[in-house]
Order: structure tokens, then C-alpha cells, then sequence
């Protein structure tokens, strides 16, 4: 089982700042979620971030409330933006399209994924003339470099396995040909067992994957929540995760004490295992992102 407390305060305290984060938000739906988006991003850009992402819904739901958010933070504030794109449910003009958009707005990153198949549609087929997987999205990006677009990209790994893989080895060949397309990096979907995550890095460098493998963290702030989340990527909800969010729902105030320390215990562990990045899915909520930056020297 992972250790999940420390007898040594300054084992825990990190006073040097070698640690880089970056930050997930998700557009807003209504004005009230929008402001409390830029209360978020309000509190958390002081700690200059290597760079912000902001998600694009599944078939590219979000996509106008996507490049608004992405517009805003541009206008608005010295963060360098990150925009995911899905290939699901697009042709390649129409993605290129968003791509010449985003360049001339000013983005220089994106997020390369394929995409979730709609849940309400089991027999969904994949655009005539789409990308079908994140690959084939990433070889499109790098071939707009003909045309001076130099896009940094960022591809998604499961340290899990992609709940559609067969194994992980499968699922590790699959990022290897996203990284051979060109992706800068990797950044992984959330986990909570440490050996899991440093497991999935050995097996991707034995792989040949050479690229920055950049954890991603997600604060408990609700177990419900989580707890669909990690069913619907495939990440394990270790039994003593389990024990200590039970019968909590009621109590947010305790939630949010133990939801802080088990994320900064999970960082803490990784960090003394040599890892100096991680990235914040922070649910468009600062206070526990803010809080374990703090401990991780971030301030």
C-alpha cells in the first residue's frame, strides 16, 4: 500500500522552487461558472505556470466556449494557453481550420487527443474523412509546419492503460507512435498510487518514449465525482482512498483537509522519486491546487 503520511514535516515541506506546474480548466457553461473560472485562474496565475489547458468537449461540444476561454486568457493575462483538440466527429479541413484559427489568435500549444465516442451512440462511426486517432491529429499538426505553423504538442498517456487497450503494452506502443509523430510531451490522465504512475514511465523510457512523461494530479474535492471520472478513464481507486472519503459527502470542510493531503503526499512521493512536473486538473477550483503548490516550494 502507498505511504500515505509522513512522520517528517520537512520531508514534506519543499523549499527550493525546482518544480514546474502547469493548470487544466474547463470553459464555462453560464455566467456563474464563469466567474468562477477567472477567480481561479486569478489565484493560481501568480505561481507562473509553464502553461494553462483548457478542454474541448467530446465531438467538439465546447468548442466556441473553448476558443472564448482561450481568447480571454490571452487578452486578459501572460499565460501561455493550451488548447485541447479532438479529431472525433471532424473532418481534417475542419480541423486544420481551428488550427490556422488558433494560430492567428496567438496559441502555440496544443493538446492532441482523439477524442471520447458519444456514449449515446454504441454504433458511432468515425468521420469519412477524420483523424481517427490522436496520432494521425499529431502527424496533421507537425505537416502545418510546411506552411509555418509551429504548433508544441501535448498527447494524453494512461498510466492505467487506456480503458479501450487490451494491456498496457498495447497501450504503450499506441503513445509511442504519438511521440514518433511528433508529441513534445506527455501528460498523464489522473492516478493515485504512485507506483503506478513511476511503473508507466520505466516501461514507456525501456519503449524507446524519450519525451517529458508529466504526471497529472487531480485533488479529491468530490469523491462522487471522482469516483465517475476514474470509471469512465480507467484509473483505480486504491481501498484506502476508498475508507477515508467514506461517509465524508456531508462534511466538505473535512473532505477538503484529507483531499489536500492525500494529493500532496501523492506529489511529495513522486518528487523525492525524481519527478520535478506535474499538472493540475484543477476542476476550475484554486484553493487545493494553490495549497499543494505551496508545500511543492510553488509560490
Amino acid at each position: 500500500m502507498t505511504k500515505i503520511y509522513s512522520n517528517n514535516l520537512e520531508e514534506i515541506i519543499i523549499n527550493d522552487r525546482n518544480v514546474d506546474v502547469s493548470f487544466e480548466f474547463f470553459p464555462p457553461k453560464n455566467v456563474e461558472m464563469e466567474d468562477k473560472l477567472w477567480q481561479a485562474i486569478t489565484k493560481l496565475k501568480s505561481l507562473n505556470p509553464n502553461f494553462v489547458s483548457v478542454t474541448y468537449g467530446a465531438g467538439g461540444s465546447t468548442r466556441e466556449r473553448t476558443h472564448s476561454t482561450i481568447q480571454k486568457i490571452l487578452n486578459e493575462t501572460s499565460l501561455k494557453p493550451a488548447s485541447h483538440l479532438t479529431c472525433i466527429a471532424a473532418s481534417k479541413e475542419e480541423i486544420n481550420q481551428i488550427l490556422h484559427n488558433y494560430w492567428q489568435i496567438g496559441v502555440r500549444h496544443i493538446v492532441a487527443l482523439r477524442g471520447d465516442m458519444p456514449a449515446s451512440s454504441p454504433s458511432y462511426q468515425l468521420h469519412p474523412d477524420g483523424y481517427h486517432y490522436a496520432s494521425d491529429l499529431v502527424n496533421g499538426i507537425k505537416n502545418l509546419s510546411k506552411e509555418g505553423i509551429k504548433f508544441e504538442i501535448s498527447v494524453a498517456g494512461y498510466p492505467e492503460k487506456h480503458p479501450e487497450a487490451k494491456d498496457l503494452e498495447e497501450d504503450i506502443k499506441n503513445l509511442k507512435l504519438k511521440v514518433d509523430c511528433g508529441a513534445d510531451r506527455i501528460i498523464t490522465q489522473f492516478f493515485f498510487d504512485a507506483d503506478a504512475f513511476l511503473k508507466f514511465v520505466d516501461k514507456c523510457r525501456s519503449s524507446g518514449i524519450n519525451v517529458p512523461i508529466i504526471p497529472g494530479i487531480l485533488p479529491v474535492s468530490n469523491y462522487k465525482q471522482v469516483k465517475h471520472f476514474a470509471k469512465m478513464c480507467g484509473a483505480q481507486i486504491p481501498k484506502w482512498m476508498e475508507n477515508i472519503f467514506n461517509n465524508l459527502d456531508d462534511n466538505p470542510e473535512t473532505r477538503q483537509l484529507i483531499a489536500g493531503m492525500v494529493a500532496t503526499e501523492l506529489c511529495r512521493i513522486l518528487y523525492k522519486s525524481g519527478v520535478s512536473q506535474f499538472h493540475f486538473y484543477t476542476l476550475n477550483r484554486a484553493d487545493l491546487t494553490k495549497a499543494i503548490c505551496h508545500v511543492l516550494g510553488v509560490r
